[in-house]
């Protein structure tokens, strides 16, 4: 009885988890489609979550670190001296439902706020902050924790350098044409092709890398000759559909063409947002039923391993909790990075999109820490920054980066504070569990 009593606590935890990625975390994915009018909020959500559930559920990993990003080692816990029996697991229990807890709580205040954090920070820094009570500061991977600290200044950085270049690109040749129209016929197959192609690579490596290795033919040549196809076959499509969608416009003001030319690119900002939606429910749903699973995991066996396995109940509570967080509360957050950021239209949308997924592919592949939050604020402000420091606002920049430096610290005192509480009263209890 009580251990369906902590089974179900913590199952409530990880769907609160879940919850708050869904209202952070997912909005992100989809905030540009409609800041930028590509796609009225409803019908984000309703694709959002779709491709985030499909995601989740589908294609994410059903192996799971049980401390994400290993950030502490769970058999240091295990062989504190001085241990009683199953204590080492009980600790485990009390700090993992700590650290889901304590994350939740932190991307709940900063959703209400209409702050874009990292979920994987919040977790980790709960995690540490749990792993430092139980086990003193060497429990920590300080090594783990310094690249994800880099990752707070490489991804923005790289996003908001990938974003200014590219938005300067469509700007120069498309949108400041003395004939915007003639200018989107020729040039915007070729942004067809790219976005494709980086879209295809991202959904392959990122969205289904869990289940990649069981495909023997998705190697990496094969994957860039179906990118390849894919992409071709969408330039293609785009030159003849511009060339009949564009033909009666041509003639018009310069207003009226640049209108058109943003409608073109509705299409195009709507789908990269989803495959970043569904990249994203296949990976980040880990920090939510990693810890559940490693709580369940204790339970049914008394021990502590690195890796456990995900129960499909555990994948599926976590993709519903992913899409409720979306629908009821994404909004706010969608609002900041949509529009409180800098104007998004249909074009800014897609440039935005294509420097993000690119710049979290390359890195991914390169192995250098990086944050998809980070990243696609960082493209946004570096769109902004193409038309000038006024094209930003610089308030809502401070309180993101504010929100960004004190997620890890925040998450960390935080679960401090339920570990120590827990322990106290619950120890001896989930003890006689075993």
């Amino acid at each position: 009885m009580e251990e369906s009593i902590v089974l179900g606590i913590t199952a409530l935890m990880g769907f609160y988890m879940a919850w708050n990625i869904g209202a952070n975390d997912v909005a992100n994915s989809m905030a540009d489609a409609v800041g930028s009018k590509s796609i009225t909020i409803k019908k984000a959500i309703i694709a959002a979550g779709i491709c985030e559930f499909a995601g989740a559920v589908l294609v994410g990993s059903h192996v799971t670190n049980t401390v994400r990003k290993g950030i502490v080692d769970p058999q240091v816990l295990a062989h504190l001296p001085g241990m009683a029996p199953h204590e080492g697991a009980a600790i485990f229990i009390i700090g993992m439902a700590g650290a889901l807890l304590a994350a939740s709580i932190w991307l709940n205040v900063s959703s209400w706020a209409g702050l874009p954090v990292s979920t994987t920070h919040s977790i980790v820094g709960a995690v540490a902050g749990f792993g430092i009570i139980a086990a003193g500061f060497g429990a920590v991977s300080w090594v783990t924790m310094g690249k994800i600290v880099s990752s707070w200044f490489i991804s923005p950085i790289v996003g908001g350098i990938m974003g200014f270049l590219i938005f300067n690109f469509i700007s120069k040749t498309i949108l400041g044409s003395a004939r915007p129209i003639h200018a989107a016929k020729k040039i915007t197959p070729f942004i067809v092709f790219c976005l494709a192609f980086i879209v295809t690579l991202g959904t392959i490596y990122k969205g289904l890398k869990h289940v990649i290795h069981n495909i023997s033919w998705l190697t990496d040549n094969n994957t860039i000759l179906i990118a390849f196809g894919i992409s071709l076959s969408a330039a293609i499509f785009s030159k003849f559909y511009l060339r009949r969608a564009l033909a009666a416009h041509s003639e018009k003001s310069i207003a009226q063409q640049l209108e058109q030319v943003e409608k073109t690119f509705m299409p195009l900002v709507v789908i990269s947002s989803c495959s970043v939606a569904f990249a994203h429910g296949s990976n980040d749903v880990a920090n939510a039923v990693g810890p559940l699973s490693a709580v369940v995991n204790i339970l049914q066996t008394g021990t502590l391993s690195m890796k456990v396995g995900v129960p499909f109940w555990i994948m599926v509570l976590g993709g519903i909790g992913i899409v409720v967080g979306l629908a009821t509360y994404g909004y706010r957050v969608m609002a900041t990075v949509g529009t409180d950021i800098t104007e998004i239209t249909p074009s800014r949308g897609v440039a935005a999109d294509i420097a993000t997924t690119f710049t979290v592919l390359s890195c991914s592949r390169l192995g250098l820490p990086i944050s998809t939050t980070h990243t696609l604020v960082g493209a946004i402000i570096g769109i902004g920054l193409a038309r000038g420091t006024s094209g930003i606002d610089r308030n809502v920049t401070k309180r993101i980066f504010g929100a960004w430096l004190i997620t890890v610290p925040a998450a960390a005192l935080v679960s401090m504070l339920f570990f120590i509480t827990g322990r106290a009263l619950l120890l001896h209890t989930i003890m006689g569990l075993f």
